[in-house]
């Protein structure tokens, strides 16, 4: 399916310029705090603005490496001009101010390391930078959505007609599709998608997005998942993931664990799609896991829940042991979370 035909598939707040795009110096962002309310960008001036953006959950998912990398792009086009040592410093900066917003999910960081390269040989080569890095930029989108065709393809290949899927959070563009592969092959499903608490992506995101595509999603609270599985309502389970370690760990926001301990119990497969592969997280002590500020628990959407004074935690993911998940969908086709590490591990 060409690039034109899968955007018009997605809807409104994944196709690809309301993630984020850059224009004249620019970086917007789809202001997913909004949505579904309103279709907004918030303007980020500056790689400070974007990693702020990124922090206050503005985007999220696979959004926060679109937008960083269109960041870097703004950074060289900052410093254009200027000593070549001046301008690798600025990025490199850059580069780590970016990292920092998301210490779990590792794949904005490896993206970011490989602009930092590019950026690197285009100086020294007295290319435009800015130029060489949206080149880069528009050839990896390109690969992405190839991917996520791929194993949205593969996703629907394990939905059968009459299947009630469970999802947590906002599976993004992967999951999203799969959905509509499968209608697209004449199959009837029923989503059930619970709020996710405190940001409310499953309610927000999720099921709008499923909706504009006339699919049909029930939202559910996020303390519902088990006992809709004992109603015999659910017959799969479909995550992203911010990561998966080598070994088969699945880290992914918070909530997903338990899902995956309910659907376990009640025999039901969990299918994750994986964006890739980090090999600095060979096993499930090498994940980072987020502690996001307690005071965001404390308030849903700027209405407070309880009061200041009583303490909170929030651990933004968690992790699920690779014997609770049925199989791994990636570029490699779906694989066991024990397999991954022969098949990312290649030369």
């Amino acid at each position: 399916m060409d690039r034109k035909a899968l955007d018009k598939l997605l809807p409104f707040v994944l196709k690809r310029n309301n993630v984020a795009y850059y224009e004249d110096g620019i970086v917007y962002i789809g202001d997913r705090r909004k949505y579904p309310f309103e279709k907004v960008f918030l303007r980020c001036n500056d790689v400070e603005d974007v990693a702020r953006a990124i922090e206050d959950m503005v985007t999220q998912g696979g959004g926060p490496y679109v937008a960083a990398a269109f960041a870097m792009v703004m950074a060289a086009k900052k410093v254009e001009g200027k000593p070549v040592n001046e301008i690798f410093d600025y990025l490199r900066k850059a580069k780590i101010r970016l990292t920092n917003t998301r210490p779990t999910n590792t794949a904005m960081a490896q993206r970011l390391d490989d602009m930092l390269k590019i950026a690197e040989t285009a100086g020294k080569e007295g290319q435009s930078i800015e130029e060489k890095l949206l080149d880069w930029i528009r050839e990896t989108d390109d690969k992405i959505y190839t991917d996520y065709e791929y194993r949205a393809r593969l996703g629907a290949s394990l939905v059968n007609d009459g299947d009630g899927i469970l999802t947590m959070c906002f599976a993004e563009t992967a999951f999203i599709l799969a959905m509509a592969f499968a209608m697209q092959d004449g199959k009837k499903i029923q989503v059930f998608t619970p709020e996710t608490r405190p940001y409310l992506q499953g309610a927000r995101l999720t099921a709008p997005s499923l909706h504009e595509l006339d699919i049909p999603v029930q939202i559910i609270t996020d303390n519902m998942p088990a006992y809709v599985m004992s109603q015999g309502k659910i017959q799969k389970y479909f995550t992203a993931a911010d990561l998966i370690t080598l070994d088969g760990h699945v880290c992914n926001k918070i909530g997903t664990f338990q899902n995956a301990i309910a659907a376990h119990h009640h025999g039901i497969p969990y299918f994750v799609f994986m964006w890739g592969a980090d090999h600095k997280s060979p096993d499930r002590a090498s994940i980072e896991i987020e502690n996001r500020d307690p005071a965001e628990i404390r308030a849903c959407r700027g209405i407070p829940t309880t009061i200041d004074e009583i303490d909170a935690y929030y651990p933004a993911f968690d992790i699920t042991p690779p014997y609770m998940v049925s199989g791994v969908i990636t570029v490699h086709g779906i694989l066991s979370p024990y397999d991954l590490k022969r098949h990312f591990t290649k030369a």
